[in-house]
């Protein structure tokens, strides 16, 4: 799971044999904007090497690129996707990585059960209010006159 950290050499330039990728292609295959891309690369998650203008990306910006992607989808900041994804190429001890990516899910979890919790509420009272409107359409409907609105009553 650990990968050595790379040197000024390699961020320099990839491998001959190894594949690259255009911002253009990633952009596509990751249905994403160059400009996320650029803007991931301005936070530092993304580091691809230069051919004149053009920018190189390497299996390893690739694979960075995925769990970027990956932990906006779990709705982590990326702040802490870039905490993770350097952890991981750290190089240092897997158990640290992997008890670091459980206080971070642990955290996540909390904050999304307390949203759902809110959202129980708000639907609660969403279905009290409109029972409390047909109610008084009903009430309406036999009296023949004009119901208090649920803001009146």
């Amino acid at each position: 799971m650990s990968a050595k950290p790379r040197t000024a050499k390699d961020k320099a330039a990839p491998r001959a044999d190894a594949p690259t990728f255009t911002i253009t292609e990633l952009a596509q295959e990751f249905d994403i904007t160059p400009r996320a891309i650029r803007f991931y690369e301005d936070l530092g998650l993304l580091e691809p090497a230069r051919a004149g203008r053009n920018r190189v990306y390497t299996h390893r910006d690739r694979t960075r690129l995925k769990l970027t992607l990956r932990g906006k989808r779990l709705g982590l900041s990326l702040q802490e996707v870039k905490q993770l994804v350097d952890m991981y190429e750290s190089g240092s001890d897997e158990r640290r990585q992997l008890e670091a990516f459980l206080i971070v899910l642990g955290d996540h979890r909390r904050q999304l059960e307390q949203q759902l919790d809110d959202i129980q509420v708000t639907l609660a009272e969403i279905t009290q209010h409109e029972a409390r409107c047909k109610a008084l359409i009903a009430a309406s409907g036999k009296t023949g006159r004009r119901a208090k609105t649920p803001v009146q009553a």
